[in-house]
């Protein structure tokens, strides 16, 4: 018998894949010299306009209904939330510490998902929270110059981990790349209003070669390619199952991060300690759940 079903097989792949183009995120955030929220809000815009430009080559409808749009269209705002404090947490700290911090998105996951499908709460995966959160702890002790940049990563986490379980129930009924345009554009609106009360919009922003090229490398690739890529695995992987591979990011950002930033990159001896608990927890985890999981042998020994 087959341990798992080629669809899942292949959703495992392409979700290694994202989370390795994720992964690069992180040096494009460190790479692009604007702040953090015109950052995001170019990065959507090209997004979106991407994926546009995608339907309209593919011929495909992007009509939904009103009550799909307005979940879409506000789920966009939890997105735009994640993204900023993303690379608020980048811009405040460095690429490792937003990364580390940005794996309780797992933590967060464990404990909502539950809560919001009305389960029960796993035992495992609440040791597995509690796990992180000591990394966590740890690392806040000894890179304590970077608090508020681990608090913005913790902040984007917790959004990312909203918005994943949102999204792991409407890909249930519809394609992913028409919930990602819809979340998308809302996510460009929200980020526009937020530049528009603090007077953003107003301020000039110089945009060199380099940040125009690496945007757009971020909008297309990282972005619409890589968001479409990940809503669209949820349809056979759980949040929390997502939420887990997601956490490879760091892994992959932080050896991207020592190839492109070298020394600026090395942190304390408690910060790698802290990062070891924390991803050592999450490549544990689904090696206990099989064992939880997997039946008693009731044939007689011997």
């Amino acid at each position: 018998m087959p341990f798992q079903k080629p669809e899942i097989s292949k959703n495992l792949i392409i979700l290694h894949i994202t989370v390795f183009v994720w992964g690069f995120t992180g040096i494009l955030g460190a790479l692009i010299s604007i702040d953090a929220a015109h950052l995001v809000w170019y990065r959507v815009l090209i997004a979106f306009i991407s994926l546009y430009g995608y339907f309209l080559y593919k011929k495909i409808s992007i009509r939904v209904s009103r009550e799909t749009f307005l979940k879409l269209f506000f789920t966009g705002a939890i997105v735009a939330a994640h993204w900023i404090l993303f690379f608020q947490s980048i811009k405040l700290s460095t690429v490792s510490v937003a990364l580390v911090s940005l794996s309780s998105l797992t933590l967060f996951t464990a404990i909502l998902e539950p809560l919001l499908k009305k389960q029960k709460i796993s035992g495992l995966e609440i040791f597995t929270g509690l796990m992180i959160i000591s990394g966590i702890y740890m690392i806040f002790k000894f890179e304590s110059r970077y608090s508020i940049g681990i608090i913005s990563g913790l902040l984007s986490a917790l959004c990312a981990s909203i918005f994943s379980i949102i999204n792991s129930k409407q890909i249930q009924n519809r394609p992913a790349p028409i919930i990602s345009f819809y979340e998308l554009i809302g996510a460009w609106v929200w980020v526009s209003l937020y530049l528009l009360i603090s007077e953003g919009l107003k301020a000039p922003v110089s945009l060199n070669p380099s940040d125009l090229f690496f945007l757009l490398i971020l909008g297309t690739v990282c972005t619409s390619l890589a968001y479409v890529a990940g809503v669209a695995v949820m349809k056979e992987l759980s949040a929390f199952r997502v939420a887990l591979i997601t956490n490879l990011e760091p892994v992959y950002g932080i050896i991207l991060a020592f190839m492109f930033f070298g020394k600026k990159e090395q942190m304390t001896p408690g910060f790698y300690a802290g990062a070891i608990i924390v991803l050592g927890t999450i490549f544990l985890y689904p090696y206990l759940k099989n064992i939880k999981r997997k039946p008693v042998s009731k044939t007689p020994i011997g």
